[in-house]
């Protein structure tokens, strides 16, 4: 009998990880864009932060928390494939913005 193992990603420093929210998008024909046709969404859900602390010889104060919503930059980030979801690692300066 194999167990499931289930990894966690704790992220060092000003790390965030973060998950791509799919964002359906509508024309204004009415035509619904699959995430084929479009560019990758740049809204994602925070799921785990770092701790923050000395960074690069600077304190560094986690502001954003799990579950909120938010915008990070285009090219920001390393993503990575954990247990057949695709997360991306990106740090707290790349995120633009909390969507409330």
């Amino acid at each position: 009998m194999q167990e499931e193992c289930i990894m966690t990603v704790k992220p060092l420093g000003d790390r965030v990880v973060i998950k791509n929210v799919e964002v359906e998008e509508t024309t204004k024909s009415g035509l619904i864009l699959t995430s084929t046709a479009k560019e990758k969404p740049q809204m994602a859900e925070v799921l785990s932060v770092g701790p923050g602390g000395l960074v690069d010889g600077k304190e560094v104060k986690m502001v954003v928390k799990p579950g909120q919503r938010v915008i990070y930059s285009k090219y920001a980030g390393t993503e990575v494939k954990i247990d057949g979801e695709e997360l991306i690692i990106v740090r707290q300066s790349d995120i633009l913005a909390v969507v409330e």
